[in-house]
């Protein structure tokens, strides 16, 4: 059980060392909050809760996974090489993909809500 907590203890550091330094982390942060808070502001269904969690769920992660490999990336090579821009593009646009798709579905979601109180 000890090891489990270290664990999760460890990984709650990782979150607060995230959201600390990484900007994009924090914008992040600020967007999945304002989401929240519309969510509860509009109402939003049980379903569309879990679709919007969901969503937050995976652009979060993958801007982690993306700010971890920009980190494995500069730790292996600090100057600028053709190989290590590829790897850092594609992780940055994997988290471009989920985020416009991410905004797609909550548009989706609050625009008729929003659209119905006009």
């Amino acid at each position: 059980m000890k090891a489990f907590i270290n664990r999760v203890r460890y990984a709650l550091q990782g979150w607060v060392s995230f959201f600390r330094r990484e900007a994009n982390g924090q914008i992040q942060l600020f967007i999945a909050v304002m989401v929240i808070v519309a969510g509860f502001a509009l109402k939003v269904s049980v379903t569309e809760w879990m679709i919007l969690l969901s969503c937050m769920g995976v652009v979060i992660s993958l801007e982690m996974l993306n700010s971890a490999i920009e980190k494995i990336c500069d730790h292996v090579n600090l100057q600028i090489h053709p190989n290590i821009k590829i790897i850092k593009d594609i992780a940055a646009g994997a988290v471009l993909w989920s985020a416009v798709i991410a905004a797609i579905i909550g548009l989706l979601i609050f625009i008729p809500r929003i659209i119905s109180l006009l």
